[in-house]
């Protein structure tokens, strides 16, 4: 049985604490390794190795931290197919998908290679009478990311890689359930030239959750999970003085007006609901066809999709469409809410809940499932169901879809599907949601700009990647600078203004 630790000053650490969670593989249900779970004495070893070390790697010139991004970078590359097999074995997702979740992240790091331009300052010559005004950005110190199973890959870089730029020392807590590739993105940079120290990797449970939200060095936290963790999260973190940005769930609508490709519709919701198992904060969920003739319509289109979807594991080749749920407990979560449905009067007009594959009957695997006439009062139209299930919520008018995201409590994405630029041009005015997509289904921004979602999907003032995360890993301080020649004698007792 393969043991999972942490990587603690740049070396692989064994777990003292004497706890282990398992690590499954979805797709057999067979346990296939053991990962240590932290407790109090380890996190502190590793704090205090980050806070040794953060002083010389912040001394350091920005170019030079940029250039061990550009390393990470080439590494990445080269060890693309190691780390895409080492998530999908572990996470349950297609090769490709774990290749995708691989590439965003190495996105990531790529913008942060401009990171000497984005930590450029301001300057004001003569802002008074022999006085120059400017400001620095300069890193917190110790930092901390705590990041979900569903993208072990991806969200762990969108938080380091900008932290480690802005010349932070980073404490990252990812996911118990799929804890190899965190550890091996630790070793790569490491090998790109970062020194020990400046990026550890702490497997845990809640003790290192709370550990990380009170311990007074870490200055800083970023987290993407359910919404009640996240709140958790960002209320106790703020508590104790820290910055924190916290992403939560989501329910993501689509929009299908009547004058919308209903072909390129019906591709991009097979694609945005069902793709990693529908495991994604972005996955589309409920699907709004204004009017019933296309509503008709597009599940005319739909049903036959969905139950054509070719479902296996990772090993089966690149055309599976999705593999297996993460854990058994994920599986019987969905299945439950789906039952939920039933009961509670929607339509299931694909039923996916008794998928069985020869071989791996042991699995996490569920067919999808296809609801119909889905009411605003349902479980499954209230409730972040994070598994293969698309909902079809039937809008009679433009104005009935667009209350239906506009009143969600979750603020994550949004897409409208249509021709009309009129339509469009409101729609992207006026929602209440962080990411939107017009004829796209999948809204997340490149790597250039920032993701965040608004209501209970986000908490905190700034955004992942982009120019946020330099803001948010960095504090500004301004300097005022007066030298002696010309200055009169004699105290002021007035506050000084501009003269």
């Amino acid at each position: 049985m393969n043991t999972i630790g942490h990587f603690i000053d740049g070396k692989h650490v064994e777990g003292k604490s004497g706890r282990f969670a398992d690590v499954f593989n979805p797709a057999t249900g067979e346990v296939q390794a053991k990962v240590a779970l932290a407790n109090s004495a380890e996190l502190e070893e590793a704090i205090a190795n980050a806070a040794a070390a953060q002083p010389a790697w912040a001394a350091t010139n920005p170019q030079r931290r940029a250039r061990v991004l550009m390393k990470f970078v080439d590494l990445l590359h080269r060890d693309m197919d190691k780390l895409a097999e080492a998530l999908s074995r572990e996470h349950g997702k297609t090769l490709p998908d774990a290749k995708g979740d691989v590439i965003r992240g190495l996105e990531v790091a790529e913008f942060c290679i401009g990171a000497p331009h984005l930590m450029k300052g301001e300057f004001t010559e003569g802002a008074g009478p022999g006085i120059d005004m400017y400001s620095m950005r300069q890193p917190l110190g110790v930092v901390a990311g705590i990041t979900p199973f569903n993208f072990p890959a991806m969200i762990p870089m969108w938080k380091f890689c900008p932290a480690v730029a802005a010349g932070n020392a980073f404490i990252l807590k990812p996911s118990e359930r799929d804890p190899s590739v965190p550890i091996m993105l630790a070793e790569l940079m490491l090998e790109a030239g970062l020194p020990e120290g400046i990026l550890n990797v702490v497997n845990g449970d809640k003790e290192v959750v709370d550990g990380i939200l009170d311990h007074p060095e870490i200055q800083a936290v970023g987290f993407v999970g359910s919404t009640p963790i996240a709140q958790y999260v960002y209320s106790r973190a703020t508590a104790n003085g820290k910055r924190a940005q916290c992403f939560g769930g989501a329910k993501n609508h689509m929009i299908i007006m009547p004058d919308a490709d209903l072909d390129q519709a019906a591709d991009a919701l097979i694609g945005a609901g069902y793709g990693a198992a529908g495991e994604r904060c972005m996955a589309v969920s409920v699907a709004v066809p204004v009017g019933e003739e296309t509503a008709d319509a597009l599940m005319e289109r739909l049903i036959p999709r969905v139950e054509s979807l070719k479902i296996a594991p990772y090993t089966a080749g690149d055309d599976v469409d999705f593999g297996p749920l993460v854990t058994g407990q994920a599986l019987e979560r969905v299945k439950g809410l789906v039952d939920q449905g039933v009961k509670e009067g929607a339509t299931l007009a694909v039923d996916g809940r008794g998928f069985s594959m020869q071989g791996y009957e042991n699995g996490f695997f569920m067919g999808g499932c296809l609801f119909d006439n889905v009411t605003k009062d349902m479980t499954i139209y209230k409730e972040e169901i994070f598994g293969p299930v698309l909902s079809v919520v039937r809008a009679k008018n433009y104005d009935e879809a667009i209350d239906l995201p506009m009143s969600h409590e979750y603020g994550n994405g949004v897409a409208i599907y249509t021709r009309d630029g009129d339509t469009a041009r409101d729609f992207a005015s006026r929602i209440n949601i962080g990411m939107v997509g017009v004829n796209v289904p999948i809204p997340v921004p490149l790597a250039y700009h920032t993701f965040g979602g608004w209501k209970r999907s986000g908490f905190g003032d700034l955004n992942q990647h982009g120019p946020d995360a330099f803001r948010f890993y960095t504090r500004t301080k301004t300097v005022t600078s007066r030298w002696p020649s010309g200055v009169k004698e004699g105290a002021e007792f007035v506050i000084p203004t501009m003269r």
